[in-house]
């Protein structure tokens, strides 16, 4: 297991839920490109509303938009892993927004660890 404690980056990946690369939801592939390239681990966080570049709001209120959610892909690992699959994950997305930030883990184990 990959040790993380201590300073490393967290990354999200704002995307909308009908998002695709190729015939797969792109959040699917970022997490299956983030297991298949060794990450600590990856999250995908469904939002019940938010809007983006073109001002467009989404929310599961408005029956006609629910469709295409707001998703976040969040991942935490070293500044070195994050560096080397970014120009990866950059080829998969038309749109959204990555940000990176300084994460500092107190605890990363697995269960039974």
């Amino acid at each position: 297991m990959t040790k993380l404690i201590g300073e490393n980056v967290l990354m999200r990946i704002f995307i909308g839920e009908t998002d695709r690369h190729g015939h797969q939801p792109l959040y699917e592939a970022l997490v299956e490109l983030l297991r298949k390239e060794g990450c600590a681990g990856a999250t995908v966080i469904r939002a019940i509303s938010g809007f983006g570049a073109h001002s467009v709001y989404h929310t599961q209120k408005l029956l006609d938009l629910s469709a295409d959610l707001p998703m976040i892909v969040e991942v935490v690992d070293t500044e070195e892993k994050i560096k080397s699959i970014m120009p990866r994950i950059d080829e998969m997305m038309s749109g959204g927004m990555i940000t990176l930030e300084k994460a500092t883990v107190i605890r990363y184990t697995g269960k039974g660890d």
